[in-house]
């Protein structure tokens, strides 16, 4: 076993040790290497090609487990019953399969979810659960019972049975029916026992009970197992990764020799200490000292803002300055975030920064399915005669208006050269088109749109867009989906609306629905994006940024119940898998570290106080220079980047272009009370910036200022709200 530390050079030790077994006259073709991705496996075959030869490199058996086992079950599926040919199922087609089969069950689709059941199906077979043991397990049947699912066994009968009269298996089939062949047919296992006399493994940590328990089969005959793995990256639970595969493996074979590497070549010292302490807080760990000969770096900086909004806007404005000033290119920064809602406001900062960037594992927020359906509502709200709106949103979520009276609907409205929402708003042109149930949903469509309608000059930007999550049932469609995409479907509706709830509260005046949709067409508008321009910020969860690098790295949203997330509470064992999680991200850094985190954050368009991540606290000083971010510039006074003067970056940080940086020591507590104003003070505003006031009128909590701002003009103020301070 090879225990391999972040950054240390795994994949050249197996590459290498491929290689030498070659060199020593080892035939290549009883050499097995298993990785997780296809990726890795290129990586390392053409290494070694250039070791050896590409010959011999191509003759290994290397893959990730799912393409080799397929390889095995070409030739011998039909020993299960299997054609040679059979189809591999996506999961898209395997979800379509659910779909049918739900139906013909006669059971209710929003119960029994494809999405759901497809996960829950996934999860027994990767845990070698036949149907026939699921359908046996009283334990499992009740956990079904509870969750008001009583059916699922049946539907999964019903799928492996359909699966296996369409001669096809599914992605996780691969991995079982592997299994079944080498249980119910020993002869086979035998002959793949005898052929592979060595087996490799990459990111051990990451296999789950079907990868381990095939492996441990393959090599009971010779018992030359190499495994590289650190548990300390152990991240993958939710998709089925036992961390106690790596810890347990002594158990497995008592004659093993374990070695460790333990030079970190990647990061700054800094850095790779930081990360030892956070680590060292776990305690299923296999022991390993973590070091580096690299030079000390700057320290990791902490960084804490007023809210989402300005974490965003002090990610961006760093990014810009240091590139300019230590001649970066984009590429060498990346963004690492929990959930992808939080995506949200990096993009808006990046977008106003004119700061190309890239999402990895995740498209682009506003390019999200869920994101683009509510936003479809808002446009029908403010322009019912937005076609394109109309037809993603009239049967969404499904209401019984089908395709074919869709296509009734455009063919009335192209013979009566009218939009699609003058004829189902029109009764006479609705009447001449469709009937019956159709109808009557299509008319209960149309008054829950004008009721949006009347309400957009009445209602502020988030009330009306709360309503409209609310009554269009995308609210619920969603929070009834617990499987993971759901929750986090879920998830970005509720990011939307907080940015909405910003987007008000940037203004003391009335913002609505219409004011939003003008706010972020330029952010929604799809750019074109150049593949093989790979010059851009990288934006991603830290689950996608594993086995990746760069020079700048961001740490965002380090904050209680969202980095550990809130899930993590119901157990050591999950949070220590979280602890792992940030270690992996912190690793991620070759130079430079961020990690910051907001005062303040909108969640369920409720405001919410933020406590600090306990993570940031498991470093030691020496290693961290904490700041704060205090943003003092108004996005209406942003200058594009060519306009703006680059100021100097000093060794802790950057100024952050508009943004000012003050130590702990340097903060001045507010009392909290309203400095008496008066006409001709000169003030400044959180958001606005300075500017001078011009008149102060009516009195108690009615008292408004007049101010004419430095950057935006003049602007009336409550000033119970406006939190005005005068500049000495």
């Amino acid at each position: 076993m090879v225990l391999a530390g972040a950054g240390s050079g795994k994949t050249r030790v197996l590459t290498y040790r491929i290689a030498y077994l070659i060199n020593q006259g080892n035939d290549p073709f009883r050499i097995l290497a298993l990785t997780f991705t296809n990726k890795a496996s290129k990586e390392m075959r053409e290494r070694i090609a250039a070791l050896i030869g590409n010959h011999d490199a191509l003759s290994v058996w290397m893959g990730t487990f799912h393409s080799v086992f397929s390889k095995i079950l070409r030739k011998e599926a039909e020993k299960i019953g299997f054609p040679s040919n059979f189809t591999i199922y996506d999961t898209i087609d395997a979800k379509s399969l659910l779909k049918t089969i739900i139906k013909d069950l006669e059971l209710d689709p929003k119960v029994y979810k494809p999405n759901l059941v497809y996960n829950r199906i996934s999860a027994a077979k990767n845990n070698l659960y036949s149907y026939q043991k699921y359908l046996n397990d009283a334990n499992i049947r009740n956990e079904d019972k509870r969750m008001a699912k009583p059916k699922i066994g049946e539907i999964y009968e019903q799928y492996v049975k359909r699966c296996f009269k369409a001669g096809a298996m599914d992605f996780d089939d691969l991995l079982f029916r592997t299994y079944q062949l080498f249980k119910q047919h020993p002869e086979v296992l035998a002959k793949y026992q005898a052929q592979f006399k060595y087996v490799l493994v990459d990111e051990y940590q990451d296999t789950n009970y079907a990868q381990y328990l095939i492996v441990k089969m393959l090599v009971t005959e010779h018992r030359n197992i190499c495994v590289v793995g650190d548990d300390a990256q152990s991240i993958y639970s939710f998709r089925g990764a036992d961390i106690q595969n790596i810890l347990n493996f002594q158990k497995d074979y008592p004659e093993l020799n374990t070695f460790k590497l333990e030079q970190n070549y990647r990061s700054t010292n800094n850095i790779v200490q930081a990360a030892n302490c956070i680590i060292q807080n776990n305690k299923d760990q296999l022991q390993k000292d973590v070091w580096t000969a690299n030079e000390g770096g700057n320290p990791i900086q902490i960084v804490r803002t007023a809210s989402d909004n300005e974490e965003g806007n002090f990610v961006a404005n760093t990014i810009f300055e240091v590139k300019n000033n230590e001649n970066s290119l984009f590429q060498d920064f990346a963004i690492l975030y929990r959930t992808n809602a939080q995506s949200r406001a990096m993009e808006e900062a990046l977008r106003k920064m004119n700061i190309p960037y890239r999402i990895y594992g995740g498209m682009s927020f506003y390019q999200r399915k869920e994101i683009k359906d509510i936003i479809a509502y808002f446009r029908m709200t403010v322009n019912p005669s937005d076609e394109e709106a109309f037809k993603r949103v009239i049967n969404y979520p499904i209401r019984g208006i089908g395709k074919k009276s869709i296509d009734k609907i455009i063919l009335s409205a192209n013979q009566n050269d009218v939009t699609m929402w003058e004829i189902i708003s029109n009764p006479i042109l609705l009447n001449s088109c469709l009937s019956g149930r159709t109808k009557t949903q299509v008319e209960s469509f149309v008054t829950m749109v004008q009721s949006f309608q009347s309400s957009l000059f009445k209602k502020n930007a988030f009330e009306l867009a709360s309503h409209i999550a609310s009554q269009t049932g995308i609210n619920k469609e969603l929070y009834d989906d617990k499987t993971p995409e759901g929750v986090a479907r879920y998830e970005n509706i509720q990011e939307i609306l907080n940015g909405i709830q910003q987007f008000i509260l940037a203004s003391d005046d009335l913002r609505t629905l219409d004011m939003f949709i003008d706010d972020i067409a330029l952010l929604t508008d799809s750019d074109k994006d150049d593949d093989e321009d790979l010059n851009k910020v990288s934006l991603m969860t830290v689950h996608s940024a594993k086995g990746l690098e760069f020079p700048n790295v961001f740490i965002v949203g380090l904050e209680e119940n969202l980095f550990p997330s809130q899930l993590s509470a119901n157990s050591r064992t999950e949070l220590e898998e979280e602890r792992r999680l940030f270690y992996v991200a912190l690793t991620r850094a070759e130079k430079k570290a961020y990690l910051s985190y907001a005062k303040s954050r909108y969640r369920f368009g409720e405001f919410n106080i933020c406590e600090k991540s306990r993570f940031i606290d498991e470093i030691p000083d020496a290693f961290i220079n904490e700041m704060f971010s205090i943003k003092k510039t108004p996005r209406t006074g942003y200058l594009p980047p060519k306009e703006r003067k680059l100021r100097p970056v000093n060794s802790a940080i950057s100024k952050l272009g508009e943004s000012k940086v003050l130590t702990k020591s340097s903060v001045v507590k507010s009392s909290g009370k309203q400095e008496a104003l008066n006409p001709g003070d000169r003030v400044e505003h959180q958001r606005f910036g300075k500017g001078n006031i011009v008149s102060i009128d009516g009195a108690g909590a009615s008292k408004k200022a007049t101010v004419k701002f430095d950057e935006i003009g003049v602007k009336q103020l409550l000033l119970k709200f406006a939190r005005l301070t005068v500049v000495k």
